[in-house]
């Protein structure tokens, strides 16, 4: 294409300018991946080291398909592999607090975990039983609740990078009070501009409680007649007050003394686990740079390597992400060629819960960041959708989105698209509204849309109970579908089973685990059954209760060598075990449920410490985080299910978005709340949650109520992402109700459509109230759920299908292999041998060595602990365990197997379907050279002591040949490769 035929196309050919610095506005659909690369390019032909170019991304995805990008259209690319420096926010941060582990108060380079509540949960209780004046203020102000004041310190913790500069600063009571105060000023000024008398008693004669004007006596037709009058005036009367009470300081003092206590807990518990959330090594990465008036040698070192940034997806950035910009820039000055280049969608900032903030790409965009100057640009091409969807866009979100920014609710007004000229509008309706009677017409008009579709279509949802009738109604029509993300491993049959096993085989006083398990389908006792076992003697374990019980022989035998194993070996071995002797696998109805029930174990496995589960309550918050496996038949052109966060960044052919009527449901209440308005005006404004059995306090629910509309300006960013997915086609749904005189009836004040309502309600409201009953009459009802119950007589199950095997070549088996080294305890080394060499990998090995794995012994130690190596072995294993990654970091052949590489993988699971079936594998690495040949590479860590390695080497090719041939076939082909970290070996084939 030309480049003149696009409209944008001068704002594209400026961002391409090397020596200016820039912040692209770049709306959906309009390439920004594409632009960033082709700015990487023009950069790298500048500069004279690649490393001079720093690319941050926010997801790994989004860093492996510009790095791909990058490598295909850059010259030389086989020399540019290990240089390119494009990494996530969190990488850049680890490594930074890797270079100056002093500072940034680590030490060891701590272990990333996604999700730290359990260390939360900690650090909370830890500062409660320190029963200090603010502990016993918190507590009498929650009516001495330790649970209900654990629970809101640990939720604080999880968003501790918004309010640590808060509460870890001194704070007067003057000082906060004049945040009320121009608080009231500013909303006084704001309502003043539409009336010069607008005042709390005039609001107060002429508005009802509900905020409506008032008919008796009427108010004055000429306020009445004033836009946005009515809405000021309900703001004056919403205003927080002018002071804090005496009672209000004192909690809110306790509070702001507490949280930095808390806080400081927390670096403990993470230091004793050796492990950190992002948050955590975001902020070791500022203290790691210092400050612009005390730099430290790190940051002096990268001001003069990093000559140009590129930053993606700039609208997602927290406050300790603008932090770490700000400083990587701080001694950047006008004119020495650095540039800064930040691309973003402010109409996409739909990451509030992850702390980002909107406000920030704002600020920017009006100031620049920190020293740098920032010149706009804004692409308006949408080369996604086709120009009538666009034309929908345009005229339904200009009315959706409010009309002027505002840095301080985070309100961003829509900024239009133009389509691109080449493409062609399609004939028909763009975008429909959907009017249904409830939730079983809905889930069948979505069913009638799939089967219309004539492209790749998915479903997005606000929340996942938006489904709870649509995928019954799709699996009774027969329609296949992926599910990314949304049904709960816990809410699956198979899981739930095997959690009551789970719980019965670590507890046999667990009576509800026990019973559950009898209840199970692999034994499928009647209700009657199990009351007759359990109402014998309430004080006696179900286990005792059950010995002597006919036809229940088989359950004791399988039960019972579990239960005398308890202490050897794995948890997860023995639920697994008693799983399949059990027939568990003979009563799932998929192949995706085993997968789901691999998952479980897994987890299982990686919570268990030495056999046992120490905190059931941490596999109960695994099982609601994780997510069950999409069903494994689906194929990517299959029908998509997904929320719209998860949807963001991908396209489909036809988007159906369901359940617009639905609220966000209930939102938690923090342990106080806070605003700093970011623009010119400052001002900080906090407050205490209400003490427990008290009306709501005034000042909290003033600054709920901010936070209130800040989401609500989010939710229509989150219909736009929704929308904007779609290429051809677009299907709005709700259920919509009528009064009883046939008027149309308001959505739910929250919900997405009360949000889209200025634009949706003209359609709904052509709709004739019979007409909704009559689309629902004609909807076929037939039940969506059938439950089906097993035979209870396991040898009465009709057997599955034979499975069909083909013996292999035989192979010769050489008497005497020398493997001294085998056994359970070989094998939990060999688990963590791969664990630590899957995060080198994942790290990047700058900043890994010798020195540091020494340091990690203890590490090491506590890994092999948790999987049930005995104490006497934990030394020698752990030695082992240091000497099979030291070798590999000295090895050539080991640190090419690790380094960065085209399409790397680690740990990569694999499902394949063939004649024989479907069958999942785990690649130890994948990867593609800079020669574009692919190899998989499997870690052995085989011991052989004495002579003749090389042989010994030869023999375990052999002996693994087979699987590697296995894993080569399901990538298509490939070249294969063995590598053996204890000896520095490999074997390639």
């Amino acid at each position: 294409m030309r480049k003149s035929a696009l409209p944008d196309a001068a704002a594209r050919e400026a961002a391409l300018d090397p020596a200016r610095s820039f912040i692209v506005q770049a709306p959906a659909g309009s390439g920004k991946t594409g632009l960033l690369v082709r700015r990487f390019l023009k950069l790298l032909a500048a500069v004279e080291r690649p490393e001079e170019i720093l690319a941050i991304t926010f997801t790994r995805k989004a860093a492996a398909e510009m790095r791909k990008r990058v490598l295909e259209l850059a010259p030389a690319s086989r020399d540019l592999g290990q240089r390119l420096r494009i990494q996530t926010i969190d990488a850049l941060c680890a490594s930074l607090t890797r270079q100056m582990p002093v500072l940034s108060r680590f030490g060891a380079q701590p272990e990333l975990v996604e999700d730290a509540r359990a260390h939360y949960r900690e650090a909370a209780r830890r500062t409660l039983n320190d029963l200090s004046t603010p502990v016993e203020r918190l507590l009498a102000h929650l009516d001495n609740n330790v649970g209900t004041a654990t629970w809101l310190l640990a939720s604080m913790l999880g968003k501790r990078d918004q309010w640590l500069r808060t509460a870890g600063a001194a704070h007067s009571r003057e000082r906060l009070e004049a945040g009320f105060a121009l608080e009231r000023s500013r909303i006084l000024a704001a309502a003043r501009k539409l009336h010069p008398d607008a005042s709390v008693d005039m609001a107060g004669a002429w508005l009802t409680k509900e905020g409506s004007w008032r008919k008796k006596p009427a108010a004055p037709p000429a306020l009445v007649a004033s836009a946005g009058l009515r809405e000021a005036l309900v703001g004056l009367r919403e205003m927080p007050p002018e002071r804090y009470t005496d009672y209000q300081w004192e909690v809110l003092e306790a509070i702001l003394k507490l949280l930095p206590y808390a806080a400081a807990h927390l670096k403990v518990v993470f230091g004793e686990r050796g492990e950190a959330d992002f948050t955590e090594v975001a902020q070791g990465a500022v203290r790691a740079l210092g400050a612009p008036d005390a730099p430290t040698d790190l940051l002096l070192a990268l001001d003069y390597r990093v000559k140009h940034i590129l930053v993606d997806e700039f609208q997602d950035t927290s406050l300790s992400q603008w932090e770490l910009l700000s400083l990587l820039t701080s001694e950047w000055v006008a004119g020495d060629r650095r540039t800064l280049f930040l691309v973003g969608d402010p109409m996409q900032s739909i990451y509030r819960f992850r702390e980002a903030q909107v406000a920030l790409f704002l600020q920017a965009r009006e100031r620049g960041l920190g020293g740098v100057k920032l010149e706009l640009l804004t692409l308006e091409t949408n080369r996604r959708s086709q120009k009538n969807l666009i034309g929908f866009f345009n005229s339904s979100f200009s009315r959706i989105f409010p009309e002027e920014a505002d840095a301080a609710l985070g309100a961003v007004p829509y900024s239009p698209a133009a389509p691109d000229p080449e493409r062609k509008p399609l004939a028909g309706e763009a975008a429909t509204w959907h009017a249904l009677a409830d939730r079983e017409a809905e889930a069948h008009r979505v069913v009638d849309l799939v089967r219309a579709a004539k492209d790749r279509t998915a479903i997005l949802v606000r929340k996942r109970d938006a489904l709870a009738d649509i995928v019954p109604a799709l699996k009774a029509a027969g329609i296949r579908f992926r599910a990314i993300e949304i049904e709960h491993l816990g809410e699956k049959q198979v899981v739930q089973d095997l959690y009551a096993l789970t719980r019965a085989l670590s507890h046999l006083g667990d009576r509800i685990a026990w019973l559950s398990i009898l209840r199970a389908p692999w034994v499928g006792l009647s209700l009657v059954q199990l009351h007759e076992i359990a109402a014998g003697d309430r004080y006696a374990t179900i286990w005792e209760l059950i010995q002597d019980h006919p036809g229940l022989e088989r359950f004791r035998c399988i039960l019972g060598k579990a239960i005398q194993e308890r202490g050897r070996g794995s948890l997860r071995d023995r639920v697994e075990g008693v799983w399949l002797a059990l027939g568990g696998p003979a009563c799932v109805e998929s192949a995706t449920d085993l997968e789901d029930a691999e998952i479980y174990l897994d987890e299982l496995e990686s919570l268990e410490h030495a056999g046992e589960l120490e905190d059931l309550a941490a596999l109960d918050e695994s099982l609601a985080k994780l997510y069950a496996a999409p069903d494994l038949e689906a194929a990517d052109d299959d029908l998509q299910i997904m929320t719209i966060h998860k949807a963001k960044g991908l396209e489909f052919g036809t988007v159906i978005v369901p359940g617009l009527d639905k609220g966000p449901g209930r939102a938690d209440t923090p342990l106080f709340l806070w605003r700093e308005r970011l623009d010119e005006t400052g001002g900080f404004l906090l407050a205490p949650i209400k003490e427990t059995g008290a009306d709501d306090d005034p000042a909290y629910r003033y600054l709920r109520k901010l936070e209130l509309e800040a989401e609500d300006l989010e939710a229509a960013r989150l219909l736009y992402v929704a929308a904007t997915r779609a290429e051809n086609r677009l299907h709005l749904l709700a259920c919509t109700r009528r009064e009883d005189d046939g008027s149309l009836r308001a959505p739910a004040p929250r919900s997405l459509l009360a949000r889209a309502w200025p634009v949706a309600e003209p359609h709904y409201a052509r709709m004739a109230p019979e007409q909704l009953a009559m689309d629902f009459m004609r909807a076929p009802r037939a039940p969506l759920t059938t439950l089906r119950r097993l035979a209870f007589d396991p040898a009465g199950i009709a057997a599955p299908p034979a499975v069909r095997w083909s013996a292999p070549a035989p192979v010769h088996e050489e008497a005497g292999i020398e493997f001294s080294w085998a056994g359970e305890t070989a094998r939990h080394v060999g688990t963590v041998v791969h664990r630590w060499l899957q995060r080198i990998a994942e790290d990047g090995l700058p900043g890994w060595d010798a020195k540091r794995i020494a340091s990690l012994r203890r590490r090491f130690e506590t890994d092999l602990r948790r999987r049930g190596v005995v104490p006497a072995e934990l030394e020698r294993s752990a030695g082992l365990v240091a000497s099979a990654l030291k070798n590999t970091l000295a090895d050539e052949r080991g640190r090419w197997i690790l380094g960065p590489h085209g399409q790397a993988r680690s740990e990569y699971r694999l499902r394949v379907r063939s004649a024989d079936g479907a069958r999942t594998y785990v690649m130890d690495r994948v990867f593609r050279d800079r020669d574009g040949r692919l190899w998989v590479v499997d870690f052995k860590t085989s011991r052989h002591e004495g002579a003749a390695v090389e042989a010994f080497l030869d023999r375990e090719g052999e002996r693994y040949a087979a699987q590697l041939d296995a894993y080569a076939a399901a990538l298509g082909g490939a070249s294969r490769g063995l590598y053996f970290p204890l000896h520095s070996g490999w074997r390639s084939r």
